[in-house]
């Protein structure tokens, strides 16, 4: 083979790389559906190349909670620890409250499911977590198995005392011995941050095979008949996320607080929200999370190390538009009236069974089923918006990366934890084709 022969390809290869991932990946998202529409349930044989993306990004979700989590301890005093824990859970706890809000508004101005008909669905109840169920599930029994069956709360709990520990001891020990010990142990887990990156960054270049893969097979399978039949829902459900996402994300959050651009914002998150779109899970889509809040949006990981790991378990806020809309949908098909008590009780069980559910596919399913026991509904109702979920998870994934990241962004302007001359924010562009560089670098 001659040179000039050996060159095309590698040229080929380098014009393919300089073109950013985000669009890469953006086309493989159209094409896959495309295939998937024409070849229909021959598309499924592509599933594997898809499941392996999925297993890839899980993969890397506990070892990412680690490294970032006790990374992040390295920078926090335990009185600083204290203050952005303690920012971060309380604006989690508002931004779903105002999305639950939102969702309920939309709800009750579009009125969904008036003119649908119930034709009945198979459902299993779903028993909501106790208040001491969700407090003792944060604690494990085995910290080891925790980390194994993919526990995210309990490693973070776990990660957390264990690296505030340290911190302490760092902090308050005279012999040189542990302090060189603990500074040693924290150069390991930098080290070990930086490779988890690499490996992320490999990730995503197979990603635009996965992301073909994984639409080719879910439109294949699935089809678009239940997205036309239930088109009042999904559209009154995407007018509820985008008004969030507006007013409360690119709004208070961007413009009101950092006062940045919202779209410079969007931007540095774009490929979070792609990825989340694309494979329906907060936690599968963190190792991405956590690159863009890096490298495009400049947080410190003494921040977005703690934040976006347990926003990706309780930051639900497009889940609570989500079911919010649904369960005034499923009123309706049924004849019901929802009153203000009612409505009430939906608000406070949407905030609330969003802590136990987790940030996997599937999970709203779970919620629905109960919040329509707590409003005495027919469970079956979920075997009949079934069909919609995968774009109802979709645009409510989206949406709840896209807080994690406002959150985050938020929390590190109040704590002096995010670099606004820099990444995305100081010329508007973003890295592409490029990998991911640390913060500081």
């Amino acid at each position: 083979m001659t040179t000039t022969q050996q060159s095309v390809p590698r040229r080929i290869w380098t014009q393919y790389r300089s073109v950013p991932i985000i669009y890469r990946i953006a086309v493989a998202f159209v094409l896959g559906t495309a295939v998937g529409a024409i070849a229909g349930e021959r598309a499924g044989v592509l599933s594997p190349f898809g499941d392996l993306f999925l297993r890839l990004l899980e993969m890397l979700i506990i070892p990412l909670i680690v490294f970032t989590l006790l990374g992040g301890m390295r920078k926090l005093t335990p009185s600083k620890l204290g203050k952005v824990g303690g920012l971060t859970v309380a604006l989690y706890a508002a931004t779903t409250t105002i999305a639950a809000v939102i969702g309920l508004a939309v709800a009750n101005l579009f009125d969904p499911g008036t003119a649908v008909e119930f034709t009945g669905g198979e459902a299993q109840q779903a028993e909501p977590p106790s208040v001491s169920e969700v407090v003792l599930g944060i604690v494990p029994e085995n910290p080891l198995a925790a980390m194994v069956n993919g526990e995210i709360l309990a490693t973070i709990f776990v990660v957390i005392v264990f690296g505030l520990a340290l911190a302490i001891v760092r902090e308050s020990t005279t012999e040189e011995s542990i302090e060189d010990a603990i500074d040693g142990f924290f150069s390991f887990i930098d080290a070990g941050t930086q490779a988890l990156f690499k490996i992320v960054w490999g990730v995503m270049e197979y990603g635009v095979v996965g992301v073909f893969a994984l639409m080719a097979a879910a439109i294949g399978t699935e089809g678009l008949g239940a997205i036309v039949q239930l088109g009042a829902l999904v559209g009154v459900i995407a007018i509820g996320i985008a008004v969030h996402m507006t007013v409360t994300y690119l709004g208070l959050m961007t413009v009101g607080i950092l006062g940045q651009s919202p779209l410079a914002f969007l931007n540095g998150a774009k490929d979070a929200m792609l990825t989340a779109f694309t494979i329906r899970s907060s936690s599968g889509t963190l190792p991405v999370t956590i690159t863009d809040a890096e490298t495009n949006l400049r947080i410190d990981e003494s921040v977005y190390g703690f934040g976006l790991p347990l926003g990706a378990t309780i930051n639900m806020d497009g889940a609570a538009i989500r079911q919010a809309v649904t369960v005034v949908f499923a009123a309706n098909m049924v004849g019901i009236s929802l009153g203000l008590g009612d409505q009430l009780i939906v608000l406070a069980t949407v905030i609330l069974i969003s802590i136990g559910t987790a940030g996997v596919p599937g999970a709203g399913l779970i919620m629905l089923t109960v919040i329509l026991n707590a409003v005495g509904l027919p469970l079956e109702i979920v075997g009949f918006v079934a069909g919609v979920d995968p774009i109802l998870g979709r645009i409510a994934t989206t949406n709840n990366v896209t807080g994690d990241l406002a959150v985050a962004s938020v929390v590190g302007k109040w704590t002096d934890g995010i670099d606004l001359s820099a990444g995305v924010w100081g010329d508007g562009s973003q890295p592409g084709g490029e990998e991911p560089v640390a913060a500081g670098d």
